[in-house]
């Protein structure tokens, strides 16, 4: 609220500083009231113009320099290398498209500024530019749309080659609830409709069906490096959308119907936090941390890092705090951790 104040009061001053100068400029009765720009005031403004294109370079070299910390650390998927090489490529074409059009753009400003009894020469229409700087773009943009379908196609290609394992997520404002299909990785079939609060069926499983009964609830999701994971979405009340940056996958959650989206887990949580851009971050931020402990702030205490879960689209007020802890495991460990949990048939049965 404070910064909002301040916003405020700075954008009055500026109105303030403005119209003073205004009034100002009326009052010179002997100066020029001329509005046609002088040799002068064209030069100044070319000066400008490069003073301009030097601030945006500047400010672009230090934006890169301070914020590429914030960046994701590597892709904990098989597909994300990909994902990641394309909006790389892209980046870079059009920072050097960029760089070279804007520097063209405050030169020309300058060396064809106004000066008094100089004509302007141009060119009404000149077929050969004009088939250059359509065709280049044609081209470039072409070979980036095809190989994004492409990689898009791929990377969304749902089958049950490699024997992957099933998993739904389902999502309700604010929370997200798993759901495993069990030994016979099929999931039982569920409607909005069958949901029982008062018989702990929170996901409206059909109770008759035999395919969900060991199917396994849970609210942490653990999933095993290396296998193939095909996830079923779906969302009780609102359009969501299941975003797992690090594994670069998001899907729409859409009421009344099915998505799906897979991918295979190639790093550990343990291997992930080993990462030195990792191991990096998190020293950062628990430094923050320990300065607001100290200084009696809540909510500070030590932060290791997680994959996670989250909603991707604004769906009320609590969507910022909707999200999922994501843990990546041996294989071992997670038939472990799986047989651990209670099925779907032993809590209708304690019910």
């Amino acid at each position: 609220m404070n910064t909002f104040l301040i916003l405020i009061v700075l954008v009055l001053v500026a109105i303030a500083v403005w119209q003073m100068a205004k009034i100002f400029e009326l009052s010179q009765t002997n100066s020029s009231n001329s509005e046609v720009a002088t040799d002068k005031d064209n030069k100044y403004n070319g000066y400008l113009m490069f003073a301009f294109l030097i601030f945006i370079y500047g400010i672009t070299i230090f934006s890169f320099w301070k914020y590429s910390k914030m960046l994701l650390p590597e892709a904990a998927s098989a597909h994300g290398g990909e994902y990641d090489l394309l909006m790389l490529i892209s980046f870079v074409l059009i920072f050097i498209v960029q760089t070279i059009t804007q520097a063209l753009l405050h030169y020309f400003a300058y060396k064809y500024r106004g000066e008094e009894g100089k004509k302007a020469l141009y060119f009404a229409d000149n077929d050969k530019l004009e088939f250059i700087w359509t065709i280049i773009p044609t081209i470039v943009l072409a070979g980036l749309i095809i190989w994004g379908l492409y990689t898009w196609t791929v990377i969304t290609d749902i089958n049950d080659e490699d024997d992957p394992l099933i998993v739904e997520l389902y999502a309700q404002q604010f929370n997200w609830t798993a759901r495993y299909a069990g030994d016979d990785n099929v999931l039982g079939d569920s409607n909005v409709r069958l949901i029982d609060i008062d018989k702990a069926n929170i996901l409206g499983i059909d109770e008759g069906d035999t395919y969900g009964s060991d199917d396994v609830i849970v609210k942490e999701l653990h999933l095993p490096v290396g296998r193939k994971v095909n996830f079923k979405m779906r969302s009780q009340d609102v359009l969501h959308s299941a975003y797992m940056p690090h594994f670069r996958a998001q899907m729409n959650c859409v009421p009344g119907m099915i998505t799906e989206f897979s991918f295979t887990p190639i790093k550990t949580t343990a291997e992930m936090r080993q990462d030195p851009d990792v191991v990096e971050k998190v020293k950062r931020t628990n430094k923050i941390r320990a300065e607001k402990a100290a200084n009696g702030v809540p909510n500070s205490d030590p932060w290791e890092y997680d994959y996670l879960l989250i909603c991707n689209k604004i769906c009320g007020k609590s969507h910022y705090n909707m999200q999922m802890k994501i843990i990546v495991e041996s294989e071992e460990d997670f038939n472990k951790w799986l047989a651990d949990q209670k099925t779907f048939g032993q809590s209708m049965a304690a019910n």
